[in-house]
């Protein structure tokens, strides 16, 4: 893979791998050195790349797999996610903005409890839009247990947002 390929194929998606890296980690600063550490691993390893069938997918586990080795190596307990739910709305009322802001902070909140495994999928179907297929080849988790997982994870959601 050359410089251009890099570009035109990995780069595109370096905002989905923050967006979950920082659903691991919490914080910005920490998501954005793994996404950095992801990209370079990439780039030294960019001559085996057409050995691998979905490099999204790969990026995506390395992601997974970097931001739980960079919580475990500090110690940290999960944040709430601190965006990847940063839509905001121009005509929306100033009260529908609060509401609306009131909403997204209690999600963040509800997923940030669930267990890791949920909460990834959750992360990866309903923020990153990604297949149920693409999820199961991700994580490397049976398509039927995905669809448990997201139907547990939203049903709780749901559940905290309804008390």
């Amino acid at each position: 893979m050359n410089h251009h390929d890099f570009k035109t194929k990995i780069l595109p998606i370096k905002n989905r791998l923050f967006r979950f890296a920082l659903g691991i980690v919490g914080q910005a600063a920490e998501a954005e050195d793994v996404v950095q550490e992801v990209f370079i691993k990439l780039w030294n390893n960019r001559q085996q790349l057409d050995a691998i069938s979905n490099v999204e997918a790969w990026c995506i586990t390395a992601t997974r797999n970097l931001s739980i080795d960079k919580l475990r190596s500090k110690h940290q307990r999960l944040q709430p996610m601190a965006a990847g739910f940063d839509l905001h709305d121009q005509s929306a009322t100033p009260y529908e903005a609060v509401v609306s802001n009131d909403v997204i902070s209690q999600v963040r909140n509800l997923m940030s409890r669930l267990p890791e495994k949920q909460r990834d999928i959750m992360q990866l179907r309903d923020i990153e839009g990604l297949s149920y297929q693409e999820i199961s080849d991700t994580l490397d988790v049976p398509m039927d247990q995905v669809k448990v997982y997201l139907f547990r994870a939203r049903k709780a959601v749901r559940a905290g947002l309804e008390v």
